[in-house]
């Protein structure tokens, strides 16, 4: 289990390591368009499970959808204080 902040730590090592195994790194090269999609695709897909899954698949399916949210968060050089200073 981790926290969004060490997922952040973590994910940000990917990138910076460049591994091209890597989901993420894959993911920064296609783009902040690919990467807005997948953000949107991921929402729909919690908000569908939160309908009609139950509270598991909706965990999953929200954990998908901050990690692409990180995704492009790094691709758009937006940091966690960045964030954190609007919630």
């Amino acid at each position: 289990m981790k926290t969004f902040d060490e997922l952040f730590a973590e994910l940000s090592r990917k990138a910076a390591a460049g591994d091209p195994e890597s989901g993420t790194v894959a993911l920064l090269a296609a783009g902040v368009h690919s990467i807005g999609k997948k953000v949107v695709e991921e929402a729909a897909e919690a908000w569908l499970a939160a309908e009609h899954e139950g509270p598991e698949r909706t965990a999953e399916e929200i954990s998908q959808l901050l990690y692409h949210a990180q995704v492009l968060m790094l691709a758009t050089g937006v940091t966690l204080d960045d964030v954190y200073a609007h919630l």
